[in-house]
């Protein structure tokens, strides 16, 4: 073999990431026209679309390779060598952040996962950060009220490329300046000015204008969700400029953007600053671009390490019957990997178990499911592991883990943001804020279910708290679609004895459901009990879930707002029927 196969070889695995990327833009650029015919079912299907099209072009490159290669073993040399090649095609490249992602896939998908070093592998990127940190052309505009914060407004919601008409757009000018001056005061916007994102962030039944709003004290968000009516109309549902609302909005349980960003990198530097809160990885998560999130989660858990003599650990919370968690005191995620056996009430397969978290990174997350990462051949140093964790592994998961003297390989895992488990949460707090997580845990509920997602086992261990105090699911073993589930009543005893019996008196099948049931262990707690009762009695009545099996099977899919129902307009400011402009379908809380 040559030095011109070589650059061939490199060649072809960045028009394979080329092609990839060009269907991803492609993918994208049709979010427009989507939200506009109000397809709500095409977005859907097109968020699936998107995220299998790396797999797939990684395939594809790998069966050009093979074919190229013709069979021919590859020595170590000659991997250096295309690597290198590949190195000096990227730096004139737009994207080369995620090239260096695509070929550690495609390398990966080809040797199976084996050989995963820093020397044949882009495990740090090869290009200079100074290239990260350039926005090389304008990705936003600049608006100033030099007329005043009403003709400016309504200038930059007439230069959006939205096609629709707008049903009032005076009055939600009206009420954008409203909020703005209960939030700031009118001599701070008499200084103040905004920088829109020049590209619209579509997601689920909303186009967000994504902005920055530049006061003299410093920059903030500036987010405008923007909503189809029924009608086909255009509306401003409401007004977020706190930095924690915009980081619940780019949130790790939400589904990716679509946002047409053919510098990436540009994009999620322009981000970062109304987003300090976020890591690289989240940004590029929440753009959609999640393979490269992958690798740059990989380098903050190196760089997390190469600072910390932290040991791993077991993660607080009740052992799982399916996964290990186990984690580091100060890092923020945590790693699961799927038990050889289960326990006996636990009737499923390790494949099972790995198809329902790729249900959940396919499917409308709604803010209420975390994302995680997948790995293979997860090295760990045996020095960085607790005692107590290695006789964990080694009584768990001894099929996984292969010894390689100074370290151990893990076969497989996932790789999941940390949060507090909701049970060890409830035993913390008292008053509002125990009442606020009922609330939050009743809506998390709610919100999956509308979405088609019915979470199967509903205990408080199976979900988390996060920073910003939101219920999110996070163990998926039991995860299943609502309309697979056969909601039912308990029929009324036979005879006094029945209630008594350890049985019950009534048949039941594989996929029968009992709400009535749920009572039992998510009331237990008196202290829990009557919020329970208060705020969300009618999640233990089957015909509540029989009501939303039926709007999942007509074809509703429901709103997702990823904000506070007191943060809408239609609730803020609406005091009339004139303003009161959503159907009463559409004013569900959300």
């Amino acid at each position: 073999m040559t030095r011109s196969l070589e650059l061939l070889i490199a060649q072809t695995i960045l028009q394979g990431f080329d092609a990839q990327y060009g269907r991803f833009l492609e993918v994208t650029s049709g979010a427009q026209q989507r939200f506009e015919q109000a397809d709500w079912h095409a977005v859907q299907q097109a968020m699936k679309n998107r995220i299998h099209l790396y797999d797939h072009h990684v395939g594809l490159v790998v069966e050009q390779l093979r074919c190229i290669t013709d069979g021919k073993s590859t020595d170590a040399d000659f991997l250096l060598r295309v690597k290198q090649h590949y190195r000096e095609l990227l730096p004139d490249y737009p994207r080369f952040e995620i090239a260096e992602s695509f070929f550690n896939s495609v390398y990966c998908r080809l040797f199976d996962h084996r050989s995963l070093t820093p020397e044949r592998l882009f495990i740090f990127s090869s290009q200079p950060e100074r290239r990260f940190r350039a926005i090389p052309r304008p990705l936003a505009k600049t608006f100033r009220p030099e007329h005043g914060w009403e003709l400016m407004l309504g200038k930059m919601l007439s230069d959006l490329p939205l096609r629709l008409p707008w049903q009032d757009k005076d009055r939600d000018v009206r009420y954008i300046i409203r909020q703005l001056v209960e939030n700031f005061g009118e001599a701070i916007l008499h200084q103040a000015h905004l920088q829109i994102a020049n590209e619209l962030f579509y997601r689920n039944k909303a186009a967000w204008l994504v902005g920055k709003l530049i006061t003299p004290s410093g920059t903030l968000p500036f987010l405008l969700p923007i909503h189809r009516s029924d009608d086909g109309e255009l509306i401003i549902d409401a007004c977020l400029t706190e930095i924690a609302e915009a980081s619940i909005v780019f949130g790790f349980a939400r589904s990716y953007f679509m946002v047409y960003a053919p510098l990436p990198a540009a994009l999620v530097e322009w981000l970062r600053e109304i987003l300090p809160g976020k890591t690289t990885a989240e940004l590029y998560m929440a753009i959609g671009c999640q393979k490269h999130a992958k690798t740059e989660s990989y380098r903050e858990y190196l760089a997390y390490l190469t600072g910390s003599d932290e040991q791993f650990i077991e993660a607080p919370g009740i052992r799982g019957m399916v996964m290990l968690v186990f984690t580091l005191p100060g890092f923020d995620r945590v790693f699961k990997i799927i038990k050889d056996r289960f326990a006996p009430q636990k009737e499923m397969s390790a494949a099972h178990v790995r198809s329902c978290y790729q249900l959940v990174k396919e499917h409308d997350r709604v803010g209420r499911m975390a994302d995680t990462q997948e790995f293979e051949n997860f090295v760990l140093e045996k020095r960085q592991i607790s005692p107590a964790l290695m006789a964990l592994l080694l009584r768990e998961v001894p099929e996984k883990i292969t010894d390689c003297g100074e370290h151990i390989t893990i076969r497989h895992l996932y790789i999941e943001r940390r949060m507090v488990p909701l049970n060890l949460w409830l035993e913390q707090v008292e008053g509002q804020q125990l009442r606020d997580a009922i609330e939050e845990y009743g809506n998390a509920i709610r919100q999956l279910a509308a979405a088609n997602i019915f979470p199967g086992d509903m205990l408080f261990k199976n979900f988390g708290v996060t920073r910003h105090g939101r219920v999110v699911f996070y163990d998926y073993d039991e995860i299943c679609y609502m309309t697979e589930v056969n909601f039912r009543d308990i029929p009324p005893p036979r005879y006094p004895e029945d209630e008594m019996s350890a049985e019950p008196w009534y048949s039941v099948s594989p996929g029968d459901v009992f709400p009535q049931e749920f009572r039992h262990w998510l009331c237990a707690d008196p202290r829990i009990g009557p919020l329970f009762e208060e705020m969300h009695a009618d999640l233990f009545r089957a015909d509540y879930w029989r009501a939303l099996q039926t709007r999942i099977r007509d074809g509703h899919i429901e709103d997702v707002y990823a904000y506070r129902r007191r943060q809408r307009f239609c609730v803020r400011y609406a005091r009339n029927a004139g303003d009161a402009w959503l159907s009463a379908d559409r004013r569900r809380p959300g």
